[in-house]
């Protein structure tokens, strides 16, 4: 079915879109306006609440990340809708099912049916009528280790080795490396062909360190992104200062792409104005790793930190054709 209105014309393009999260989900919302043919692959690191729970239970991939990258693919329907509301219900109350989501549950049962990961993803994307295709990064669940400056407010200066997703997220310190466990991670195969078979492959946006940069430090798929003959595009998050990224620019982001990825080009640096305060430094690091910076209101009005699906993909649109 081709996207309706004006975002119609590249619904054939083959774009592989790579993170976690709500960044993947933004960038997924604005990417099914542009075509069928796109490929979520999604981090598998999460190791806080629901998913960590059924992480730890069951022994499977954390559910949650993927549940959210169906979710925002589901059909533009009734029927799409209503299943997308019914994945993302979340359990209140007081009993063991407190915080759970419904998705994950309902994940985590399919794949215990079908032993098969991929399989029971694609079923619940037929579920959804789906407007594509959600894979995990790797086959099997990963743990981020970083090294954080300050993350012992005691001990403001002294760098420290961090474990787990949940843990550097939301760390008061300032990463200055990041890893994964185990460092060869089985790969998915599927995610492994999407890339090799993509017109484009989008990282970003999404929390720096624990939703973007792990998919460059798995080794087979870093291997597929260099070899890949698609182009590839970085967008870069609406708060590139926050969180993980404390007092960063939108250049020390690029910087830090080229530290994780030296032997990875792109062709194209995606970036709201409100993040380009240099525009010659954003536009000389862009440089550095191959790309053309490109400066697009992709924000909603109102709400900086929140990305507006119809101007990002109305960005993304004219980047792509």
């Amino acid at each position: 079915m081709t996207p309706p209105g004006p975002f119609a014309g590249s619904h054939t393009r083959r774009i592989v879109a790579l993170g976690g999260g709500h960044g993947l989900s933004a960038a997924l919302t604005a990417l099914r306006l542009l075509t069928d043919n796109v490929t979520a692959v999604v981090t598998v690191a999460d190791d806080g609440g629901s998913s960590g729970r059924l992480r730890e239970d069951f022994d499977v991939l954390p559910p949650g990340d993927l549940r959210m990258a169906l979710a925002a693919l589901c059909d533009d329907s009734e029927w799409g809708h209503t299943w997308r509301d019914v994945l993302q219900h979340r359990f209140a109350g007081q009993g063991e099912l407190r915080g759970h989501a419904l998705g994950n549950l309902m994940i985590v049962s399919i794949w215990e049916l079908l032993g098969d990961t991929v399989r029971g993803l694609d079923l619940v994307g037929r579920l959804l009528g789906a407007r594509g295709r959600v894979l995990p990064m790797a086959a099997e669940p990963l743990e981020i280790v970083a090294e954080i400056v300050g993350h012992d407010p005691g001990r403001p200066d002294e760098a420290v080795l961090v474990r787990g997703q949940h843990r550097v997220a939301s760390s008061p310190g300032v990463v200055r490396s990041i890893g994964i466990v185990p460092t060869c991670p089985a790969p998915c195969a599927e995610a492994l062909d999407a890339v090799g078979s993509a017109d484009w492959v989008m990282l970003g946006p999404g929390s720096w360190f624990t939703s973007v940069m792990p998919h460059l430090l798995v080794p087979d798929l870093a291997d597929a992104l260099v070899a890949t003959p698609a182009r590839r595009l970085l967008n870069l998050n609406l708060e590139v200062h926050k969180g993980e990224t404390r007092d960063f620019r939108a250049e020390d982001h690029l910087r830090s792409f080229a530290a994780n990825a030296p032997d990875l080009r792109l062709d194209v640096v995606l970036a709201d104005p409100s993040v380009v305060t240099d525009a010659a430094a954003v536009r000389s690091a862009a440089a550095d790793v191959g790309a053309e910076l490109v400066v697009a209101p992709v924000a909603t009005r109102g709400q900086p930190g929140v990305h507006d699906p119809l101007r990002l993909a109305a960005a993304l649109r004219d980047v792509i054709g």
